[in-house]
């Protein structure tokens, strides 16, 4: 049995998880791997502005016309890094790449519909839809076992 407990504390205090367990099974394991794939921020600008957006923020990655763009809930920035640094640099945070030109951070995911072709239409928590495409579907189907047993996909 696994028991929760979460500790109100001040605002000068940092914040931390601690996992408290007899061996390090595997979900003992998923739980830290979820945790550190919600820390870290990424730098981008919007309106000339200079931001670090939380990654736990971020929906989806695009690349269009060499640039480099970040979606979340109610804004879209634009970062100086492309796609396949982003692809490095999240892969650990639970972000896959989805086609040529799109990275999808899979907690954000709502809903995944079958599309023409072999794709995917994902249904973003934000409402956005993005495709998967056919080339990238293996990959994404290897990301997601065991994490929400999607074996339609």
């Amino acid at each position: 049995m696994l028991d929760v407990a979460i500790e109100k504390i001040g605002k000068e205090e940092t914040e931390q998880v601690l996992i408290r367990c007899h061996e390090m099974r595997e979900e003992v394991k998923e739980i830290a791997d979820f945790v550190r794939s919600r820390q870290g921020s990424l730098s981008c600008t919007l309106e000339g502005a200079q931001y670090e957006i939380a990654v736990a923020d971020v929906y989806y990655i695009e690349s269009v016309d060499g640039r480099t763009f970040l979606y979340t809930q109610e804004k879209t920035y634009e970062t100086g890094s492309r796609l396949y640094e982003l692809e490095e640099l999240l892969r650990a945070k639970r972000f896959q790449r989805i086609s040529k030109s799109t990275l999808v951070n899979l907690m954000k995911i709502q809903s995944i519909q079958p599309a023409l072709n072999g794709r995917f239409l994902l249904l973003l928590k934000s409402g956005e839809k993005v495709i998967l495409s056919r080339n990238y579907v293996k990959a994404f189907r290897d990301s997601l076992k065991g994490e929400r047993g999607h074996e339609g996909i």
